[in-house]
């Protein structure tokens, strides 16, 4: 079982769509993180990647399970159009 330093909602993380990663401020002077990609996956965990502090991430699993049903149906879409054009 973890132990971790907070609970706090996604909102409350800054979005950089570009690494497509979640930051939230860390005691420490660093930045907590956790990828969008770890989002879909159902990961709930958010580090520092300069101290031993963690903390649990509070947001709708659903709300990235629809972007990621999305992607695929696009990725598929594009597979489809990519053989087509073959």
């Amino acid at each position: 079982m973890s132990i971790y330093h907070d609970e706090v909602e996604i909102e409350d993380f800054e979005y950089d769509e570009e690494e497509e990663m979640y930051y939230y401020p860390c005691p420490c002077g660093d930045r907590f993180q956790i990828s969008k990609e770890e989002l879909m996956e159902g990961e709930e965990v958010a580090t520092c990647p300069s101290c031993s502090l963690i903390i649990k991430v509070i947001y709708d699993p659903d709300m990235f399970k629809a972007e990621e049903d999305e992607s695929a149906a696009l990725n598929e879409k594009m597979s489809n159009l990519i053989l087509e054009k073959n």
